[in-house]
């Protein structure tokens, strides 16, 4: 039996198919249950307190409560519990790191200024006294000592104020004001000839005129003598990154112009009013951004001035896209639209670092900061023909991971330079870079212990499918493992370096947290599943390196049954850049308990790590630059043609499913490669990445004005008549990310071109993400069904 729709929009609950050749104790109503109740509540985000003597985490054991509630353990260990009312809201600051050079911490490291609830406070650390310094109606943010000690710096409605800790009083800093700047009358013609006949007729106007000029003249005296801040008019533009350096002589921030970018909309259909609710979204990719310019406000010279991010070596190079392209581009005269972030200064204001990014993502320049001349010089250049990212550097566009080493000259950050993210720092006076970190591993998250000689990250040294803690001296050496246990280790140091709290999972188990002394075995506190999940044995699946058609080894977890049905089906995850290939807990484990199923019913599932992933460096993840659907859909033609080498399974008899980036593979899949796949399920499918927003797709594409073959290349509708297998595309209309009109433009199309044996199932109350068990129970019954009938048991006989 084969499905014949030209087109359809379906509502409700598929019934029970037929019976299964083989059973299994699993069924889609179970693996879609709320997973809470059903898995049970793993706990989340472990952290600090200031003091380091107690662990807190989030947790819901057993779904207990409505949400995830806040819980404690002493760092001795024993029983969670859970925080009373009026312990969470007395709860002091949470250790974050020792943040050198920031001056959240006094030069002493005695006390701390955070915020809690958009208020400023105060901890003293020796005693564990908190002093709350504002109480206000207004937001207070991004606090910092003064290097004194005896003022705290901070931010509210777009200005900068300091607070005396000795006499409470509050300075305003700055004055930025929205406005345009005031400007004296024009005056020409009739008008200014009878103003002049006036002051030379009465000498009651010439008096008034007199008095008026000796106020002015009062009042500018008067507020020179009290210090005013130096007042900048915004003009109507959008301040951010307000920042002024220890020393408060030079205040920095960027005016950013309104780009009027048109936005994308969504519709609400099932509202509380019975109205059908608009809702507003992102732009689509290519749609201009305004201009940022960094400014400086030098408070002793009292003037404002821009800083030229253009003087820096290659701000006006050409993109090889572009060159490829043969486009007629003068590079002398091309100027790259740029942006920066910062400066980051040291804790005494005699440096300061600005990273400034192209809005082509090509390059990230690390520069000093001379703010009295606005100079820049150049300390490092990251360029990428494709795109500049990994871990530690933002792929979105944000400030890179980064900050002071504890003696004020050397500042980190992490770089792809070698081919993976690796930690470097930099002498800021003399520019002498050196490299601590070095292999085929990536490094995530540095921090520096509080005297300033160790590191700390997490990193994938011993092999790509692992995450460990590691400790290493300041100025490099051998990494030391201090987490042990096998699958991956998120793990927070305390203050003093001497415990680790760690969130640790394995393919099986979903998050636990332990305790651990570094070089001592770890103390499991949590134990958060079920009994009735835990009484299914949940497989380990093989983890494999096949040999893609360029020659490359790529990475796979393999589920293979005890009696095959002769089918398989090929998992893709989402993001492009992410990783599923590992041995923790997946964040697809909705998909790894179908997967359970699907084995348990004869199928062998093989989900790979295509090109695109993130856990393989750089040249893994840009090997998709300028054809999405192009390397990384050739690693699933390729995991076809291993299925069928290795276990005989025929091209017709495999399927292929996956959700948003996955969605997208799978259209390309059966539009551009349906000889070596049997069905497939696209849910919350890219269906045209010109319709995608722009953070994310002008990485991989550049824009569709600039380079128009990369989009239509990419797109899958542009392949929809290639369209020969059974096709199920599930789709929320709540969905801001991938949006509802990507599927239906697609329906459109499949329909024009006379398409059969293709599904669009919609769901009215889910976005990107689904929430509901109904839906995902709706949505995994129709999946099953798909392959059951087109490639499965069903499909045999």
């Amino acid at each position: 039996m084969v499905l014949r729709l030209s087109y359809a929009i379906t509502l409700g609950v598929i019934v029970a198919g037929p019976l299964f050749a083989q059973q299994s104790q699993l069924t889609i109503d179970k693996i879609t249950q709320d997973p809470d109740t059903w898995i049970g509540s793993w706990p989340r985000t472990p952290f600090w307190s200031e003091d380091g003597q107690t662990l807190y985490f989030r947790w819901n054991p057993m779904g207990t409560f409505p949400s995830d509630s806040l819980f404690k353990v002493p760092r001795s260990g024993g029983t969670p519990a859970q925080l009373t009312p009026e312990e969470r809201r007395g709860l002091g600051p949470s250790f974050t790191g020792w943040h050198h050079g920031e001056l959240v911490y006094d030069a002493t490291f005695s006390r701390k200024v955070y915020v809690q609830r958009g208020d400023l406070h105060l901890y003293h650390r020796d005693s564990g006294e908190t002093v709350r310094l504002t109480q206000t109606r207004r937001t207070e943010y991004s606090p910092r000592f003064n290097p004194e000690g005896n003022a705290i710096v901070f931010t509210s409605e777009n200005n900068l104020f300091e607070l005396n800790l000795a006499t409470g009083a509050m300075r305003q800093l700055t004055d930025l004001r929205s406005g345009k700047a005031p400007q004296e009358p024009n005056v020409s013609g009739q008008a200014a000839f009878l103003e002049a006949q006036q002051s030379d007729l009465f000498a009651f106007i010439r008096k008034q005129q007199e008095e008026d000029e000796m106020r002015e003249a009062a009042q500018e005296r008067d507020e020179q003598a009290t210090d005013p801040p130096t007042t900048y008019y915004l003009d109507g533009k959008n301040p951010s990154q307000l920042r002024i350096d220890p020393t408060e002589r030079f205040v920095t921030f960027v005016i950013t112009e309104d780009a009027n970018a048109q936005r994308t909309v969504g519709m609400d259909y099932v509202t509380e009013s019975g109205y059908a609710a608009e809702r507003s979204a992102r732009p689509k990719v290519g749609t201009p951004y305004g201009e940022a310019v960094l400014f400086a406000q030098d408070l002793v010279r009292d003037t404002t001035y821009a800083i030229d991010l253009h003087q820096i070596e290659g701000a006006y190079d050409v993109p090889q896209y572009l060159r490829e392209q043969g486009a007629a581009i003068d590079s002398a005269k091309t100027k790259r639209a740029l942006y920066s972030f910062g400066p980051f200064w040291n804790a005494d204001g005699s440096l300061a670092v600005l990273e400034i990014r192209a809005r082509d993502h090509k390059d990230r320049w690390l520069t000093r900061l001379d703010p009295v001349s606005g100079s820049l010089t150049l300390l490092d250049r990251q360029h990428d023909d494709a795109w500049i990212a990994g871990p530690g550097i933002s792929w979105f566009g944000g400030a890179s991971e980064g900050g002071w080493l504890p003696d004020g000259h050397h500042y980190w950050f992490q770089s792809e330079a070698s081919g993976y993210s690796h930690l470097y720092t930099v002498n800021v006076e003399t520019g002498a870079q050196t490299q601590l970190t070095s292999g085929a591993f990536e490094v995530f998250n540095p921090q520096i212990s509080q005297d300033g000689t160790q590191w700390y990250f997490t990193s994938t040294q011993a092999s790509p499918f692992v995450r460990h803690l590691y400790r290493m001296p300041i100025l490099g050496g051998e990494p030391q493992p201090l987490t042990t246990m096998e699958g991956r280790n998120s793990a927070v140091v305390s203050p003093d370096g001497a415990m680790l709290g760690i969130l640790r999972s394995f393919t099986t188990q979903p998050p636990e947290v332990y305790l651990q002394a570094p070089g001592m075995e770890p103390d499991r506190l949590t134990y958060s599943q079920t009994e009735e999940w835990l009484a299914y044995p949940w497989r380990v699946p093989e983890t494999i390196y096949y040999e893609a058609s360029d020659g490359i080894m790529v990475p796979a977890h393999l589920f293979t049954p005890s009696s095959s049905n002769g089918a398989a089906v090929l998992f893709v995850h989402g993001a492009g850049y992410a990783q599923n290939v590992h041995d923790g807990w997946s964040s697809y484990y909705r998909e790894y308990m179908f997967h359970n199923l699907l084995t348990d019913l004869g199928y062998t599932v093989m989900q790979v790590d295509f090109r695109a992933s993130s856990g393989y460096g750089r040249d893994w993840r840009t090997a998709i630059y300028r054809h999405m659907g192009g390397r990384d859909l050739q690693d699933y033609v390729d995991a076809s043609t291993y299925l069928q080498e290795r276990f005989g399974i025929s091209a017709d008899r495999i399927g292929i499913y996956g959700g948003s980036y996955g969605g997208f593979i799978t259209l390309m899949a059966l539009f551009t490669e349906p000889e070596h796949f049997g069905a497939g399920a696209a849910l919350r499918s890219v269906t045209d990445w010109a319709h995608y927003n722009d953070p994310y797709t002008s990485n991989i594409l550049n824009t569709p004005e600039t380079d128009s073959l990369s989009f239509a290349r990419s797109s899958p509708i542009n392949f929809a008549d290639g369209l020969e297998d059974p096709l199920l595309m599930p789709h929320g209309i709540l969905d801001l990310n991938v949006q509802f009109q990507d599927i239906v433009r697609l329906g459109q199309r499949l329909i024009e071109l006379g398409k059969d044996d293709w599904e669009i199932a919609i769901y009215p109350v889910e976005g990107h993400g689904f929430q509901e068990p109904s839906s995902w129970r709706d949505e995994y019954r129709r999946i099953l069904k798909l392959f059951e009938r087109h490639i499965g048991n069903q499909a045999a006989h």
